[in-house]
């Protein structure tokens, strides 16, 4: 049978505009360069499902993204094929709170969806931000709709080019380029308009999409930020960022979308087609994403995350071996590292870090002495574990440094006779330009102290970073993205540092 995607509508749900916006420039809020919590900011998630059939895919998105919440917590939405039309639904907040507002989740249900979370990396945090981005003819109705986890390093000229051409932006996201781009080209045929855009767009990029009758899915050249590919059954495919959202809707794990790859759908029902725009491809993985950013029940490019975060504690005990009487880890990426070190040094492993998971985002609080208290409402020590003891604490990176002296005085209050602080990723010595919302360089404290000089600012005993070479070592190759490490990059750095005004 063939599906007919014509008669579009779409329905939009906002919120007020963006309520934390309402405090941002104020003495009392927390802005996210002092947020006390200094890790290095997810990116955004994206979740993508076609079938031949009608499913569920109001609860198989929401599922999806649900186990996706981790890549982005400030907005969410989906863009659903139903019945002839396009239903776009996107508002600020978790994934579960943006789909319990759903009056008439019945409408959702179609045969093919894609979603989003969101975390800014790019553009402002205004409503018109959130995505899925869409399209729309000369008759109003959407041509096309996507999501997109990465940044464009050449976004700004191509914005340029493409407003001097009389196209009208609706947001400040570099995601809505490629969007445009591909509008842009469609007389080209599907493939033709992403082959076309792809060979314009420069850094990182993983997508999925729809129009009127087709669904896709595509990665950049370097395979940058992962986009992985399964299928439910041999008519329902599932395109996600990581494979916990394979797992979520009942998916099986086919393989990892291949940098420089599109993956589509034709009329006639044929599965899933693929095409190469550029053959050998050198893969680019960013390295943090199985440091830091991915659940530890993911595998990506073939490598469980669980398992290297495992081995980093067993490398960083190899490189520097210290006695002590208990290990703890920062959670919840530390912990798996921290495992890893108590099995290869005896000492014994303790969940000592008790974290609050109800934390919100920010506070609004007075000081600068209560602003740091807030690391105590985040994490809190089991005292007697910890009085009298040689401690060593592991960490997955330390970026501002703020929150790891933080955690160093409460060990000390708490009675910590030593406290020898490791970090299972090399020093942090570069932004990201590529997905990754990191401070800018001066704001980088391993790329303005040097480790000894380091150790006395956090007021350890002793101190040490895994080195490069060990973290290859563990991932297997150099065959991904070192950038924050080493200030070298797999595509060039965009002439500006903010993509968009």
């Amino acid at each position: 049978m063939k599906l007919e995607f014509q008669n579009y509508s779409t329905i939009s749900k906002y919120a007020f505009e963006n309520r934390y916006n309402d405090f941002q420039n104020t003495k009392y809020q927390i802005p996210n360069t002092n947020y006390p919590f200094d890790k290095m900011e997810e990116e955004c998630g994206i979740f993508g499902l076609y079938s031949d059939n009608e499913v569920d895919t109001f609860s198989l998105s929401q599922f999806g993204l649900f186990a996706l919440q981790h890549r982005g917590q400030e907005a969410c939405g989906i863009s659903v094929s139903s019945q002839g039309k396009i239903i776009t639904v996107k508002d600020e907040g978790l994934v579960l709170d943006v789909f319990k507002t759903i009056p008439n989740p019945e409408a959702l249900l179609g045969n093919a969806v894609i979603g989003h979370t969101r975390y800014t990396t790019a553009g402002d945090k205004k409503t018109y931000n959130f995505q899925p981005f869409f399209a729309k003819n000369e008759y109003d109705q959407i041509i096309l709709s996507i999501a997109h986890n990465g940044n464009l390093t050449n976004a700004q000229e191509l914005k340029a080019e493409l407003e001097a051409e009389g196209v009208v932006f609706k947001a400040t996201s570099d995601s809505e380029v490629i969007l445009r781009l591909i509008q842009k080209n469609l007389d080209l045929g599907l493939r033709g308009a992403i082959k076309a855009t792809m060979e314009k767009i420069e850094g990182a990029y993983s997508v999925v999409g729809m129009t009127r009758n087709k669904f896709f899915a595509f990665r950049d050249f370097h395979g940058i930020r992962p986009l992985v590919l399964g299928a439910i059954d041999e008519k329902t495919f599932v395109c996600a960022s990581e494979t916990c959202a394979l797992d979520a809707v009942g998916a099986q794990y086919v393989r990892d979308i291949l940098p420089g790859e599109i993956v589509y759908t034709s009329e006639h029902h044929e599965g899933l087609q693929s095409f190469l725009v550029k053959e050998n491809c050198e893969r680019r993985i960013c390295a943090f994403e199985y440091i830091y950013f991915a659940r530890p029940d993911t595998t990506l490019e073939g490598i469980n995350v669980h398992e290297i975060r495992e081995k980093s504690g067993e490398k960083i005990w190899e490189q520097a071996p210290v006695k002590a009487d208990v290990v703890i880890g920062v959670p919840d990426s530390g912990v798996p590292a921290a495992i890893g070190y108590s099995k290869a040094s005896g000492i014994p492993f303790r969940p000592v870090l008790i974290k609050n998971r109800y934390i919100a985002r920010s506070f609004i609080v007075p000081s600068q002495e209560l602003r740091e208290r807030v690391v105590n409402l985040k994490l809190n020590p089991i005292v007697a574990e910890i009085k009298g003891k040689s401690v060593v604490i592991i960490d997955d990176s330390i970026v501002r440094g703020t929150t790891s002296k933080r955690l160093v005085k409460i060990l000390r209050d708490s009675g910590a006779k030593e406290i020898h602080f490791r970090s299972v990723s090399p020093p942090i010595i570069a932004p990201c330009f590529l997905g990754i919302d990191t401070p800018k360089k001066d704001d980088l404290i391993a790329a303005n102290m040097s480790v000894e000089e380091l150790k006395d600012y956090l007021g350890v005993d002793s101190l040490e970073f895994l080195s490069i070479d060990n973290l290859k070592v563990i991932l297997g190759s150099s065959d991904h993205c070192f950038g924050c490490f080493t200030e070298k990059y797999p595509v060039s750095k965009p002439k500006e540092t903010h993509l968009f005004d």
